[in-house]
């Protein structure tokens, strides 16, 4: 127990290394910390929070056995036909990360869930994180006090009049970010307070995280609701208590559902190492012979399986002098295995 509950000292170092990086890159990226704004204070240190938990939980899960045995399967078969594969890159990245037909092929209504939420956290992101490092600022140009222009550090990039499409999307893309975000996670809910699968499978925290995005999304748009409609009424305390639920969710973030976010690019290896199989050589069942998966996986789950306590290995030897192992058998095999095995232990079918 107390070898489980000790930190990891890897992990320690590389989360300190994302703190250091994330400090450096607010000091230099604001001009020696010009142009951050204090307010923003406390989501600087959720930020530091998140960068040192998420790298810290990212590296313990890298050297897990599974983990480990896929990440270097999936480099092993990308550096084999490197030119292929990153000719393959942009299509992989597209449809595993960005968007996720894999979800669509289990169900249109989780998909369209996951694309709100998806593409409405990298909208936030894309915007509160450069806020809270200083690295994005407005200033007016010249005396036009309706025109902006945005600098990413000290560099100037595009302006745009206030009262303009582009400045109204550019003020309120945060908006924008939250009500995309409050979608998704309106069909999420639906999905899960009515669909009988997902209901068998639901578990506390799957709510937690869509609670979460629902208070962030909410308290957001408050604020807008505050400073367009009410003349900044309750506007203080309003501010208060999304900051409250932004640092929270941030702290939240390495523990929760929502670090599946940072593992999802995991899949371009998988998605290489499935390709590598699929020319490879198969499986051979030792029960009736018919090719199944392939050899690579089979082995690879034999060799990962017995670390992770899980040892399919028979007493019985197989020809060649081995002992047999469960993973050997394909799966209409092994559904032939149970039944024979429950009819057995209640004394046949009759």
């Amino acid at each position: 127990m107390a070898e489980a509950n000790r930190l990891d000292r890897r992990g320690v170092v590389w989360g300190l290394i994302a703190v250091a990086l994330v400090v450096a890159l607010t000091f230099l990226g604001s001009d020696r910390l010009v142009w951050f704004d204090a307010a923003l204070i406390g989501y600087l240190f959720g930020t530091i929070f998140a960068a040192f938990g998420v790298v810290y939980r990212y590296a313990v899960w890298l050297r897990r056995p599974p983990t480990a045995m896929l990440n270097r399967r999936g480099w092993d078969a990308f550096r084999r036909n490197k030119g292929r594969n990153l000719a393959a890159l942009p299509s992989l990245a597209a449809t595993q990360l960005l968007t996720q037909g894999f979800i669509r092929r289990r169900s249109r209504a989780r998909w369209i869930a996951h694309q709100l939420v998806f593409w409405g956290c990298i909208l936030a992101a894309l915007v509160t994180f450069p806020l809270t490092l200083g690295l994005l600022h407005f200033e007016s140009v010249g005396q036009q006090a309706d025109r902006y222009q945005v600098y990413l550090s000290r560099v100037g990039t595009l302006s745009f009049d206030a009262g303009s499409i582009a400045g109204w999307t550019m003020f309120h893309a945060l908006d924008i970010a939250a009500v995309l975000v409050l979608a998704g996670v309106f069909v999420f809910l639906r999905r899960r307070l009515n669909d009988p699968g997902a209901l068998a499978v639901e578990r506390g925290g799957d709510f937690l995280a869509l609670a979460g995005l629902f208070a962030v999304s909410v308290t957001g748009l408050f604020l807008t609701v505050s400073s367009a409609w009410l003349e900044g009424q309750f506007y203080s305390a309003l501010n208060t208590i999304h900051a409250l639920t932004v640092i929270l969710g941030l702290m939240y973030l390495p523990f929760g559902k929502l670090f599946h976010i940072f593992q999802r690019p995991g899949n371009l290896g998988v998605a290489y190492y499935r390709r590598e199989n699929s020319v490879g050589a198969p499986a051979v069942c030792r029960r009736c012979g018919g090719e199944f998966a392939s050899a690579q996986q089979i082995a690879d789950l034999k060799a990962v399986l017995p670390e992770v306590g899980f040892d399919y290995t028979f007493a019985t030897r197989v020809e060649g002098g081995e002992d047999g192992n469960y993973q050997d058998t394909c799966p209409r095999c092994r559904r032939a295995s149970v039944t024979l095995a429950q009819s057995a232990r209640v004394g046949g079918f009759g």
